[in-house]
This record gives structure tokens, C-alpha cells and sequence, in this order.
């Protein structure tokens, strides 16, 4: 599902903003259309042109409030994280502390007992980039023990290790380097990686070389918010007679803290959009004082060929992709040449609401 909702959520976004720049609304009236015509509690869009940003919002924090978004809030991002782990290897690797070519052996092999043979001798390029054949996630009961762990404010490298152990002394799910497939479980053992190769969290990690560098100071990690007050949008999804509820951030709105490096990162919309500038510029060539040109170069091309790089998919001339922990869904695309972001976020992952809104969409997106 999370695979098509790549495509139909970018045709969904497109789409309405051309209806609505039709119509002379710009994106608060594109906003209103996609609230009003999905049911989704809150929309937000941003468009990032240069240095300038134009942001619309429609919809309240919570179903059943009249708390209205506002310009500030944070969004979960989902596996829109991915790229930023991939971002926070290369900052590694520019210090010199790991190389894209490190081995899950070299990093691991001390510390999880049975790899198979088929992972051993493989890299941050293969994982990062979906070509590893790990499966997507490990079992539903193993994510419900991580759950508790991560309730119970468990300390985090551990939980890593044992998770990495999991899923490495299976059967890959797909052949090594040649096939895709998307696996969440790939991006929590780079993450394990990174903490055996540094000594501290990634949490620690991505804070110090990414966040903090970029000026990102809204970014956070698993639900925003507080569970007592409603002071930042909630995570919705239809529960019972499918009608949408909202989630007060606690260990049950949320995937489990083991599967940060993959998706558990929040920020705000204008924060995202400034991660993205550095990411446009980059691509572009220039000199962003962040990474180097290489660096920038490996992140945005597929390492084996095909569309999916260092946590992006390539679309010819755009760089897409998005995340949802099934309470939201945010889609981020930007086109490097143009120096323009587009950012649309909505506080619901009810695909079966959404899908179909979306399958009409696509269409007039695929044509412009």
C-alpha cells in the first residue's frame, strides 16, 4: 500500500492545485478541496519557490475540536525520515567515521550472533537504498514488544541490536542488490550500524549532524505533542463503524522508537521545506557548506540502477517521496532545477478514505 501511496498521493496534490490556481484560490482553497472532498481533519500545503514560501492550511489539530492549524504546528513525517538517515551517513562518511562501503559484518558481526551469509558482505548503499532483501518489518508480535520497550523508555541501542538480529538471521525476502523492496527493517539496521560504529543513539546522531546544522529546531521524534492538551495536531485513523478518531500521542499513536532511522521523525512544514532547500541546492551543484558535491551525488542516484536513490524515488527531473504511520501521510516533492518544494501534509492515514479521491486525481496530474 505505503508503494502506491507514493504515486497517488503525489497525483492527489498535483492535481488539486492546478484546479484550484485555476480557479485564482492558490493552495488555501487547494487545502479546503482536498479537507473537504477526503473528510480529512486537517490538510496542510507549502510551496517553497527560491527563499520564498506560501503555505495554506485547512482543518483543525483534532477531529471533533474547532482547534484550527496553525503555521507552526508539527507534522510526523513518516518515512520521509529515510532520507534524512541516509543524509546523516553521508555527514558520517564526509568525517571519515564509516564509509558507504562498511559492511553490515563489519559494524554488526560483534554484536549479533547469527547473520545469514546473503547479508554479511553487504553496505549502507544496499540498505539504504531497498536493495538489501530484508524483509519490510519483522513480525507483528515482535513490533508489539518493541512497542512495550519503547513504552517503558527502554534504552534504545539495544532494542536496535535485537530487532537487527531478527531480521538478519532470516532468509532474505528478495534477492541481495537485485531486486527492490521497500523494507523499514533495512534502514533500522544502518541505524544499528551507525551506533555500533559511533557510540551513540542515532536519535544523538541526527540531531547533532542534521537538525542542528540545518537549523532545524522544530524536529522531534514520534508523535507531537502533548497527550493532556490538544497543542499540536493528532494522528487519526477510522476506528470503529469507520468513523475517523484521534490519537493523543502516547506509545499507541506511533510506530515503536526501534524504527527511528526509518520513520519516527517530526518537524514543521517550513522546517521540512529548509531540509529540502539544502537538498535542491545540492543537486544543483552549488556549495551548501553541508556536504560535498560526491556526497550529494550519491544521495540523489541510484546506486543499482532503476528510481529509488538514498531514500528518494526518482522521477525524471523530481525527487519524491512520503510517509505515513498510518495515523498521518506526508508527501514531500521537490524539483531541483526549478528550485521548487512542494509539501502537503494530512494529520490521517485512512488510505481506504483517501484512495479513491486519489485515483481520480491521477489522471489529470499524469497529463500536466
Amino acid at each position: 500500500m505505503l508503494k502506491s501511496l507514493v504515486v497517488l498521493v503525489t497525483s492527489l496534490f498535483a492535481a488539486t492545485l492546478s484546479v484550484a490556481d485555476a480557479q485564482g484560490g492558490g493552495i488555501q482553497a487547494g487545502a479546503d478541496i482536498i479537507r473537504e472532498r477526503t473528510g480529512a481533519p486537517g490538510i496542510g500545503i507549502l510551496i517553497r519557490q527560491g527563499d520564498e514560501i506560501e503555505l495554506g492550511l485547512s482543518g483543525v489539530r483534532a477531529i471533533g475540536t474547532d482547534i484550527a492549524l496553525q503555521p507552526d504546528d508539527l507534522w510526523h513525517l513518516g518515512s520521509n525520515t529515510k532520507s534524512m538517515t541516509a543524509t546523516l551517513v553521508a555527514r558520517l562518511v564526509e568525517q571519515g567515521r564509516i564509509s558507504w562501503d562498511d559492511t553490515i559484518v563489519q559494524h554488526l558481526g560483534e554484536a549479533v550472533d547469527d547473520i545469514h551469509p546473503a547479508y554479511r558482505d553487504l553496505t549502507f548503499r544496499h540498505l539504504l537504498s531497498h536493495r538489501s532483501g530484508l524483509p519490510a518489518n519483522v513480525s507483528s508480535t515482535a513490533m508489539i514488544g518493541f512497542l512495550a520497550q519503547g513504552a517503558q523508555g527502554a534504552d534504545i541501542a539495544p532494542q536496535r541490536i535485537a530487532y537487527a538480529a531478527q531480521v538478519l538471521a532470516g532468509d532474505p525476502a528478495a534477492e541481495p542488490e537485485t531486486e527492490f523492496l521497500y523494507s523499514n527493517a533495512g534502514y533500522v539496521v544502518a541505524g544499528a550500524m551507525l551506533e555500533q560504529a559511533t557510540g551513540d543513539d542515532w536519535e544523538v546522531l541526527i540531531r547533532r549532524e542534521v537538525f542542528e546544522p540545518l537549523g532545524l529546531t522544530s524536529a522531534g521524534f514520534g508523535a507531537p505533542g502533548s497527550a493532556e492538551t490538544v497543542d499540536q495536531p493528532r494522528g487519526h485513523r477510522s476506528g470503529l463503524l469507520g468513523r475517523r478518531a484521534a490519537y493523543a500521542p502516547g506509545p499507541t499513536s506511533d510506530n515503536p522508537p526501534v524504527l527511528g532511522p526509518a520513520g519516527t521523525v517530526h518537524m514543521s512544514l517550513e522546517d521540512l521545506s529548509g531540509y529540502l532547500a539544502v537538498h535542491m541546492a545540492g543537486a544543483r551543484g552549488e556549495d551548501t557548506g553541508f556536504l560535498d558535491a560526491e556526497s550529494w551525488e550519491i544521495l540523489h542516484t541510484p546506486p543499482f540502477g532503476e528510481h529509488y536513490a538514498m531514500g528518494w524515488a526518482i522521477d525524471g527531473p523530481r525527487l519524491i517521496h512520503n510517509g505515513s504511520n498510518t495515523l498521518w501521510l506526508v508527501q514531500m516533492t521537490i524539483w531541483p532545477d526549478r528550485d521548487r518544494a512542494v509539501i502537503i501534509g494530512a494529520n490521517d492515514g485512512d488510505a481506504e478514505a483517501l484512495g479513491p479521491y486519489f485515483n481520480r486525481a491521477t489522471g489529470e496530474a499524469m497529463s500536466e
